[in-house]
C-alpha cells in the first residue's frame, strides 16, 4: 500500500486502554529506546485490524504544524 502522509513510525503496542466507542494505544516506537507514542482510535478500528498488545503497527502522523520547545 502506498500511502501520501510521509511521516511513518512503526513500533510495537504496549497498552490498551478500552473505553466505550475509543481506544488508547501505547505504542514504543522502534529504534527509539523508550519513546513511546499514544494513539487514540475507535473500538471498530481496533477490533477489524486485529490489533492487541504486542502486535507491529505502522504509525502515520499527518499534522498542520509542529511546535518546538525548549527550556
Amino acid at each position: 500500500m502506498r500511502m501520501s502522509i510521509r511521516n511513518q513510525l512503526t513500533g510495537e503496542v504496549l497498552s490498551l486502554s478500552k473505553g466505550e466507542a475509543m481506544v488508547v494505544a501505547k505504542v514504543r516506537l522502534d529504534g527509539g529506546g523508550e519513546q513511546i507514542l499514544t494513539s487514540a482510535v475507535t473500538l471498530d478500528a481496533v477490533s477489524d485490524l486485529g490489533i492487541e498488545v504486542g502486535s507491529r503497527v505502522t504509525l502515520l502522523v499527518k499534522s498542520t504544524d509542529v511546535a518546538l520547545a525548549v527550556e
